[in-house]
């Protein structure tokens, strides 16, 4: 895949010294084979959501304090062993309205405030907007119903969180580009119309969303685990959000385009067209399951139309037609021609639109547009 790999670290009990402080011997031992077998890590954390204390399997007594401490060793390992490193962090979770647990934890804001300050490469938080059935008793009202899966509110919850942590990032981490590095439907591994396509109105419209916030890398959570899996851990099947994830980063560059304003109902993203100096590509995400929409086309271009028979289907079709692999490869992908004017979209659809000869000049730099 060539893909950047990122990492978190032991922090628990057996990584640490008589005194609690965080040890890098087992930290070093993984980032020397990495380099002997001819690997490469881009990035680490030091730790999986710290703020949640004794939860994320810290010591007793672990305080913001113990956090700015460890983070400065941490730092100071990188540095001497391997300055290419990118620290990521905190990597804090449920801190916006959504309790995701009945244990009380540390505050972000109280870790990020204790000396040394702590300060790291990239700006990571994790988002879940509810907590799966699984784990309801810990979290009672923290359940999303299938039923409220295209309302504003649920869709609407990670704009909150990241405003909660960019608040956070522009006090504490000036600068630092921000990354949302675990997400999901819902925590605990999801629901199980995670799997469905219901949920990709969710996430399409979260990465619309993030990325006009100005989020620079999402991680969905997860690549073939669970309900909230991108593909089924059994039958290796992709299943609806895999398809989404595809579009989207086939299509959507990472230059952010204004002029698509989104209203209630139809949700509207535009984009530099990834790979192509000039082009635009639109998100348009109707989320009303009884009503079509329609969008105006001032140029053609290629629909890529993402539907269901019903929106708790696993199967989804692209242009009418279902996805699905060719034994171990990917379908072809194509969009089918739309000519300038009204584009109708039909019931709970996603809509992307490529529009490569839009000649967009904030869309000509092969910097911004990779």
């Amino acid at each position: 895949m060539d893909g950047r790999l990122t990492i978190s670290f032991a922090a628990s009990d057996g990584a640490r010294d008589a005194n609690g402080v965080w040890k890098p011997d087992e930290a070093r031992k993984l980032l020397r084979y990495t380099r002997r077998i001819g690997g490469r890590i881009y990035g680490a954390e030091l730790i999986n959501e710290p703020n949640l204390g004794a939860t994320s399997g810290l010591p007793a007594g672990y305080n913001a304090a113990s956090f700015a401490r460890d983070v400065a060793a941490f730092r100071d390992f990188v540095k001497a062993e391997a300055p290419e490193l990118r620290t990521i962090g905190p990597g804090s979770t449920g801190e916006t309205g959504v309790a995701l647990f009945n244990s009380r934890g540390l505050s972000t804001e109280s870790m990020l405030g204790a000396d040394p300050h702590p300060r790291f490469d990239y700006f990571a938080y994790h988002f879940y907007g509810g907590r799966s059935e699984r784990c309801s008793l810990m979290a009672p009202t923290s359940a999303i119903q299938p039923e409220n899966a295209l309302g504003e509110e649920w869709l609407s919850r990670t704009d909150r969180a990241l405003a909660f942590y960019k608040d956070l990032r522009d006090r504490f981490n000036p600068g630092a580009p921000i990354w949302l590095n675990e997400t999901a439907q819902a925590s605990c591994g999801g629901d199980r119309w995670a799997a469905s396509f219901l949920d990709s109105f969710r996430y399409t419209d979260q990465l619309g969303r993030l990325a006009r916030g100005g989020v620079s890398a999402v991680f969905h959570n997860t690549l073939a685990a669970s309900d909230y899996g991108l593909i089924d851990e059994a039958t290796l099947t992709p299943r609806p959000n895999y398809w989404a994830a595809l579009l989207w980063r086939r299509l959507m560059g990472e230059t952010v385009l204004g002029g698509a304003e989104s209203q209630p109902g139809l949700h509207l993203y535009s984009h530099c067209m990834r790979g192509k100096s000039g082009g635009v590509a639109l998100l348009a995400i109707n989320v009303d399951p009884g009503k079509g929409r329609q969008i105006a086309l001032a140029k053609g271009g290629e629909g890529y139309a993402l539907t269901a028979r019903e929106l708790r289907d696993q199967a989804v079709f692209l242009n009418g037609a279902t996805l699905s692999m060719k034994g171990d490869r990917l379908p072809r992908i194509a969009g089918v021609r739309l000519s300038p004017g009204i584009l109708s979209l039909p019931p709970a659809s996603i809509q992307f639109v490529a529009v490569p000869d839009a000649g967009n000049p904030a869309c000509t730099s092969a910097r911004k547009n990779r």
